[in-house]
């Protein structure tokens, strides 16, 4: 009888590299990846106590490699010990104060330590764009909006990415304002870990203007109405085949950490962050059921609106594009990844039921105290 985590435990693969599939022999799996070998010391063998690694070692154990067959690439949450953040980049928020005084605030500790420092607010990428090549670090200073403006701006650049939470309910930030001085020195000493996030890939088509060629997303990509009150025929195409033609306010395309936001208040499904599938989320469909989908991550979607009206486009709810009846968007997985500094473990779905008000603090204390059995009683306080 196969015995569940045995080829775990009796064998390493080479740090980066998945769990090998195959045919179990005794406590050993036949091997279908790459041949094991020794971990690159200070990556994943030795986590922070082990020797410190360059930023190129971390970027080329970020993914494992490409598997046999079926067997996808991993993105997982790992330890990572980096000494070579020599440029760090400051984006704050416009509309906050206090954004602006703590970049100020933070560029001046910076410098003391020798680092190249240079700030921006991201509602102007093109101040940033010719920093971004030479960049190690990106620090947030707002909420998850910052985030995704960064994340976006930083596509394809290797940064990492920091959130300082200024905002409201936000979910992908870090830390608090008060909390930040005590972790910079982590941040040069390589005592924290790195979280890779899916990004989406959209190929806008029949824009209204300039064409913006291709845009990277983070949370999601939509195509809708053009106006108010005006329900809009969006055909739904799958790896090149017609799935059918919806009529809603939208048609929404998300990311595993995107399926948290306007794809779940339209209805749609909640991926674990690090799940690589895609959520495809009609928005108020009219008259019909139009159920929402998840797909595999290397789905290729074509939305296109219908001939007789225009629409637009939105990226991460951010960007927004006018769209020429007949217009439409291609969605694929994007080749970057959103690269999160953490400090430690982040237990997910705790985090999302407190976040969603799903719990509150008197419903975790009772079952703490009682058990679950206090959620079937039928006398419980359901408020």
């Amino acid at each position: 009888m196969r015995r569940r985590g045995n080829s775990a435990r009796c064998r390493r693969g080479r740090a980066g590299q998945a769990a090998v599939r195959g045919a179990a022999v005794g406590c050993r799996r036949a091997r279908r990846g790459p041949r094991p070998a020794r971990a690159r010391p200070g990556i994943e063998q030795r986590g922070l106590l082990g020797r410190r690694a360059s930023l190129a070692d971390w970027r080329r154990a970020q993914v494992s490699p490409g598997r046999t067959g079926r067997q996808s690439r991993v993105v997982r949450l790992a330890t990572y010990t980096v000494t070579e953040i020599k440029c760090v980049g400051i984006y704050y928020h416009p509309r906050l104060d206090e954004a602006r005084a703590a970049a100020d605030d933070l560029a001046a500790d910076l410098n003391k330590r020798g680092v190249d420092v240079w700030t921006s607010m991201p509602w102007e990428p093109e101040q940033s764009t010719e920093h971004l090549p030479r960049t190690d670090l990106l620090i947030c200073l707002g909420g998850d909006g910052t985030i995704l403006r960064a994340a976006r701006a930083s596509a394809g650049h290797d940064c990492l990415i920091l959130g300082v939470d200024l905002g409201r309910q936000a979910f992908l930030t870090e830390l608090l304002p008060e909390q930040l001085d005590e972790h910079i020195p982590d941040l040069f000493n390589g005592s924290f870990m790195i979280e890779d996030r899916t990004m989406l890939e959209a190929r806008p088509i029949g824009v209204d203007g300039e064409s913006p060629g291709k845009l990277s997303a983070l949370n999601d990509v939509m195509i809708g109405r053009g106006s108010l009150g005006q329900p809009a025929y969006i055909a739904v195409w799958v790896g090149g085949d017609l799935v059918g033609v919806v009529r809603a306010d939208a048609v929404v395309v998300a990311s595993a950490t995107g399926s948290t936001g306007y794809s779940l208040s339209a209805g749609g499904p909640i991926l674990h962050p690090q799940a690589r599938n895609v959520v495809l989320t009609p928005v108020a469909p009219h008259l019909a059921q139009a159920a929402p989908m998840v797909l595999p991550g290397d789905a290729v979607i074509e939305l296109r609106l219908g001939r007789e009206h225009p629409g637009s486009l939105s990226v991460d709810g951010q960007r927004p594009f006018a769209l020429h009846p007949g217009g439409g968007v291609e969605v694929r997985r994007s080749e970057s990844l959103a690269r999160l500094v953490r400090f430690g473990e982040r237990p997910f779905f705790a985090q999302l039921g407190r976040r969603l008000a799903w719990l509150d603090e008197r419903r975790i204390e009772a079952v703490s105290r009682t058990g679950v059995e206090a959620f079937d009683q039928k006398t419980a306080d359901p408020s």
